[in-house]
């Protein structure tokens, strides 16, 4: 497999002193489906950020995120191309992003404005083929009759599927997913994961993910990256995370990934524990 993400030495301090990422390097081939993990406060949410673009990271540094060869930002930089790089990358937030009152239809339809003239789309003239394009999108994640319904009017589930619909129109050739069950009950989280799973098999494209259960990642994503307040802590593959392990990561705090999904999931940053630096440790050895 050829490499599409590259992350080299990221590193962010917010404006409150705190290190939200330290010294991050990751790198992720074309087609891979990758869980993000950590409890609340890990930095799983800032990096996706960082790899979109949507953050820059220190300055006077030697960063560099790279996506299919093209930069995204270098030494606290984003580039100066950002959006021809954003078009090929889709981003799934746990609060949907879709515009309330427009149709589904025309929220899936925004993944298709990179290729349009400014005109057509402040004027929303979708040709017929872009239309049939947004409702084969809808079709695959299963809410195609929805489509003429405000978005106000879905689901949580059928929100996100929506939003999963975008990027799909878009022709994403990366997917991050920000929590994407985070406030879902668990029969929509089903859904959710084994859409985002069958698009990274159908379409070949790479998904990262971020996740609060480990269960979850675990049957959904064959690599996992374990994030300790802002320190890649495991990378490796997804059957090397006994409980064992992630005690020895985490401490008292794998409780928080070791517990399975809940009657209803808890959104990320309410009631949760900041963790504590684990003891480092040779992962390299433990994954391989």
């Amino acid at each position: 497999m050829t490499g599409v993400l590259r992350i080299h030495q990221l590193n962010k301090h917010f404006a409150n002193g705190r290190h939200a990422l330290r010294d991050v390097n990751l790198a992720v081939n074309r087609g891979e489906m990758v869980a993000l993990i950590g409890a609340s406060g890990s930095g799983k949410s800032t990096l996706l950020r960082h790899v979109a673009g949507l953050v820059a990271a220190d300055g006077a540094t030697d960063s560099l995120i790279e996506i299919d060869g093209c930069c995204v930002q270098k030494g606290g930089r984003i580039h100066r191309d950002i959006r021809k790089v954003r078009s090929q990358v889709g981003f799934v937030f746990q609060q949907f992003n879709l515009v309330a009152r427009l149709p589904v239809l025309v929220n899936v339809l925004v993944g298709s404005l990179h290729r349009m003239p400014w005109w057509r789309s402040w004027l929303r003239m979708f040709t017929a083929q872009e239309r049939a394009l947004a409702l084969e999108a809808l079709g695959r994640v299963g809410i195609a009759d929805c489509h003429a319904q405000r978005a106000s009017t879905l689901s949580g589930g059928q929100q996100q599927r929506a939003a999963i619909a975008r990027t799909l129109v878009q022709g994403a050739k990366v997917v991050l997913a920000d929590e994407p069950i985070a406030s879902l009950d668990p029969e929509s989280s089903r859904k959710v994961m084994e859409i985002l799973a069958r698009i990274n098999r159908e379409d070949g494209c790479t998904v990262i993910v971020s996740l609060h259960q480990v269960d979850i990642a675990m049957k959904y994503c064959p690599r996992v990256v374990a994030l300790n307040q802002g320190q890649v802590v495991f990378d490796g593959p997804s059957s090397a995370l006994t409980p064992a392990l992630l005690r020895d990561l985490y401490g008292v705090q794998a409780d928080e990934l070791l517990r399975p999904a809940a009657p209803a999931a808890v959104p990320e940053g309410a009631n949760v524990h900041v963790l504590n630096p684990a003891a480092p440790v040779s992962w390299a050895a433990q994954a391989a």
